[in-house]
Parts: C-alpha cells; structure tokens; sequence
C-alpha cells in the first residue's frame, strides 16, 4: 500500500508551474476540502491510498518536454467536480508529493527523456550543415560546457529553490523583475506558430513511406513541390495539430508516457543505425565527381576557419547558442518550470550533467546521420538547405537502402513524429497552463483560444511557403521565409535578451551565491561553483550583449567596422 502526504508536495494555494483546474470553478480563497482525512481512494487494481489529511490539491501528469518529464500540478477547488477528482486521484502516484517511489525512480533519469526532443534531430544539423560543419560543432561543444551547464544551472535552480513556474519565479526572487518571467512566455507562443507545420511535413512523409513505398521522397525537388502547395501542407498540419490540441484538451494520462518509454530508445537506436550507414554512402555526380559518407564525415567533424571573418564568427555563434537554447529549453521557462518539481534531495549538479551529456550526444548522432549524407548526395552547395534538410537527405539514404529502405523509412519518420508531438504537446500545454494562469479561465476556455491561435499561425506559416512568399535576409546570413522569421526571433533575439537579464538579476542583483547555495544544499560539492560565478557575472552578461546585437544585425556592424 502507498501513502503518499498530499500537503507535502509543490502544489499550495495557486497552481503552479502550468497548473490546471479541470473546469472546475474560479479560484477560492479557503477551498473545501475534497477528500476527508482517513478516507481510503482505490487508484488502480494494484494500489490503494490512504489519506492522512484533508485534501484540497491534488496532482496530475507527466509531460515529456524533450528536457525532461514535467509534472504538472492540477489544482481542484470545486468539490462538484468528482469526475475531475477522479481522474486526478488516479493520477497522484506521479506527482513528487508521493512516497512511493515513483517519482524518484523518474527523477535518476531525468536527462533520458531529452533524447526525444525534435529540435536535436531537425534543427541541430541543418544549422550544423548551414554553418559550415565541424566549426558550428566545435563552437557548439564549447558552449555546451560553459553557458549551457551555467543557463541550465541557474534554470533548475531557481525552480527548484522558489518552487514556482516561470511567471512566478522571477518575481519571488525581486518583484521587479515579475516581467522577465511573462518575457519568457512570448518564447513558446512564438514556437507553437510553427511547430505544427513541421509535425505535418513528418505526417506527410510517414504516410508516403506507409502507403507508397516514399520513392518520390527520394526525388530532387519533391519536398519543395510538397510545401509550395496551397493544399497538401495545410491539410497534414491539421491532422498534427487536432492530434496535439486532443491530447492537450483531454489530459495526458500515462499511455504516451508509458508508449514514450519503449518508441524514443528505438528512436535512438535508428538514429544510430541510419549514421553508420551514412559513412558507408558513395555517389557519383553527372559532373564525374564521386563523393562518399566518410568526406561527409570529415566535413562534420573538421573545423574549417578558410576565409573566417569576425562577422561570420559571431553568426555562427548566434546559431549555436540558439540551438543550445532550444536544445536544453533554458531561457524559455520550461526548465524553471521542470526545477520546481525536482525533489530537494536530487542531486542538481548530477542531474544537470545528465542532461548536458545526453542532450549532444542525440545533437551529434543526428548531425552524424543528416551531414554526411548531405553532402554525399548535394555537395557543399546543398548544406544550406535550411530547415528541409532533414526531409530532403534522409529519403535519399532510405532510397540506397533497396526495399528495406521503405520499411526503414516508415518507422523512422513514426518514431520522429512521436517525438515531434510530445514537443508540441508540451509547448502547448505551457501556454495553455499558463493562460489558465493569467487570465483565471477553465481549461476548456483556454484550449479553445490556444488552439485557434495555433491554427491560425499554423495556417500563415505554411502560406509563407506559397501565397506569402517571401525573402528576407536575417542578420546570420541566411535567407528566410515565415518559419525561418519565427525560429530566429524566438531562439536567436529573445532568448539571448532573455539570458542577458538573467544573468544580470542572477549575477548582480540576488548573487551567484544564491544558485551555488540551491545546488550544495544537500552537502554535495559543487566542483564548477567559481566557474559559475565567473560565467554568470561576467562572461554570459557581455557575450549575450554581443549577440542579441548580433542577432539585430548591429554586432555585426560593430564588429566589422
């Protein structure tokens, strides 16, 4: 028998960190209890509970983020609601209230779950192969153990320390800066508008490599004939995105979770499986000129500084600091968010590592998988494919495999899609959780009003493809279209501005030693503390000065100047 103490956990008062109310009325001051103390609640046919005082909160589910599996509280203040409280009982073995060890069991692996996230499998090697290869991965690895232990540190620490979301915990920390927390919100908004197009070009290619065997895939041209359509885009996007808002609108119960488990290993394993065979890749140009997966590889890994301007150099490092953002979901709210759940006994120093290494190591492995490949079939001159590079080489490396390409093919572009919707799962549930928040309507309302925001946007950025078509250079070099405007805004402006008034109430208004603090809390040695407060006083500040100006197209000026 488990008996978990339900006014133990994080949950006290207002939701927090996303939380819910099931349509269960307004807020109230001095809720009625919904369980009386004793009463004994069958959760399933293995577990029985006990309840050792009266219950008013009661929490709820686990959504994989890509950085980690959130829990996120559901707060019930109506008594009426029984079916709400039923499910939420059901539910209450997963939050970290319970001693059943569950939760903790989640927690040891709290980094595994990153390896699911879409945007180390889309994004890392398309701005890998735009940035020239092994100089974008050097700088990139160079980041990752500076400001990306630094930002992920100082994320999970103050969620962890005020043990509220993102549009609290700045606020508790200095009143004044209440706004950088609503700041971070404008990140997910921006990502949720193109979020669910990308979700439909995966949807698009499962069901050719499902129905048509996705030889067409494999033709050049077909991925732009495909997006240029004023129709076919469109059409997988609502089916991406009506699967999305269901799951939202319903509630995440432990099937995608459990589901999740088994579909994202067998995601990393085909990764790993389609990189090796890319080095094995050879192809001969109508120009006579062969190229194989083992020169690809060395583009990958080789640093190429020929012609290296400071301009370019900072580009690049705008690139990759907005794939480190995106990648470890720092600097957008999610892992303040994801900190106030963490247990005060974790480890953070440990768990953040975890994080750290298996987050590159999926970025690597991908990047490993797509850039060889790319250039074996493309060249050079093909790397800047942008966003599509993803859909454009891989059909050709499914292609080489004869027919067990086909099946390949389909489990892949099934196991990505599962990984693309928990992302969008997550990304709209924080804004649906944090409207719940802000505005104090039910979770019907708000699902209702993020949906046709989504929609909306959604439909725009497909369009941006045909009826609004456009070309618009951005500062980085790159030449951009609607959905390109979007991913640099959100990753590439806002969150190094985002980063640099962090560090800046971090670093100088509540102190360094106030993170340091959280981490060693339990006795454990902080071995990187000096580097931390180094980097958060100094070094993050000035560098994120330089690249939100970069990202304006002012650094560069600067610079060159």
């Amino acid at each position: 028998m488990s008996k978990p103490n339900p006014t133990a956990g994080v949950c006290s008062g207002v939701p927090v960190g996303g939380g819910s109310y099931f349509d269960a009325g307004q807020f109230a001051d001095s809720p009625a209890p919904l369980v009386a103390q004793g009463e004994r609640i069958r959760i399933d046919e293995e577990v029985d509970v006990v309840i050792d005082h009266p219950v008013v909160e009661l929490p709820g589910v686990l959504l994989n983020i890509g950085a980690g599996f959130l829990p996120v509280c559901e707060s019930i203040f109506d008594a009426r609601a029984q079916q709400s409280f039923d499910f939420a009982a059901k539910l209450f073995r997963q939050c970290p209230s319970g001693d059943d060890g569950s939760q903790r069991k989640r927690q040891s692996g709290a980094g595994f779950p990153q390896l699911s996230h879409l945007g180390n499998i889309w994004r890392f090697p398309y701005l890998c192969a735009k940035d020239g290869g092994g100089l974008f991965l050097l700088i990139y690895l160079v980041l990752v153990l500076t400001f990306g232990f630094t930002l992920l540190t100082t994320d999970v620490a103050i969620g962890r320390r005020t043990k509220q979301n993102a549009l609290n915990a700045f606020a508790t920390l200095n009143k004044k800066w209440r706004f950088l927390g609503y700041l971070t919100f404008l990140v997910p908004t921006l990502i949720m508008t193109y979020y669910s197009v990308i979700g439909g070009w995966i949807t698009k290619y499962f069901a050719l490599y499902l129905f048509s065997g996705g030889s067409a895939a494999a033709q050049d041209g077909f991925f732009t004939s495909f997006i240029t359509s004023p129709v076919s885009p469109i059409v997988f996007m609502l089916l991406f995105l009506a699967l999305t808002a269901w799951v939202v609108y319903c509630g995440v119960e432990k099937g995608i979770e459990k589901f999740s488990r088994y579909i994202m290993p067998g995601l990393l394993l085909l990764i790993i499986g389609i990189a090796i065979f890319s080095l094995t890749l050879s192809y001969t140009d109508e120009s006579g000129v062969t190229r194989t997966g083992m020169e690809g590889f060395l583009v990958y890994i080789k640093p190429d500084f020929t012609g290296l301007t400071v301009p370019r150099f900072l580009n690049i490092v705008l690139d990759a600091m907005s794939q480190l953002f995106f990648s470890l979901s720092v600097s957008m709210g999610i892992m303040i968010t994801y900190g106030s759940y963490v247990k005060d006994d974790v480890d953070l120093n440990k768990a953040n590592n975890q994080i750290e290494i298996f987050d590159t190591g999926v970025a690597f492995l991908a990047g490993l998988m797509i850039i060889p490949a790319v250039y074996v079939f493309l060249g050079t001159e093909g790397m800047a494919s942008g966003p599509s590079l993803t859909f454009i080489s891989l059909p050709k490396v499914f292609a080489a495999m004869g027919g067990v390409g086909r099946v390949i093919g389909a489990v892949f572009f099934l196991a990505l899609g599962f990984a693309a919707l928990t992302s969008c799962v997550s990304v709209m549930e924080t804004l649906v959780a944090n409207c719940m928040e802000i505005f104090h309507k039910s979770r019907k309302e708000m699902c209702a009003v993020v949906g046709i925001y989504s929609l909306v946007t959604a439909v725009l950025i497909c369009l941006g493809y045909n009826a609004l078509y456009f070309e618009l250079p951005l500062p980085n070099g790159s030449t951009a279209q609607l959905l390109d405007v979007m991913d640099y805004i959100s990753n590439s402006f806002l969150m190094p501005f985002i980063s640099l008034l962090t560090s800046i109430l971090v670093g100088w208004v509540v102190g360094p030693k106030w993170i340091i603090a959280e981490v060693e809390k339990n006795g454990e040695h902080f071995r990187r503390a000096k580097l931390y407060s180094v980097m958060m006083r100094y070094v993050v500040p000035v560098v994120m000065l330089i690249l939100f100006l970069t990202s304006t197209g002012l650094g560069s000026l600067i610079f060159a100047g």
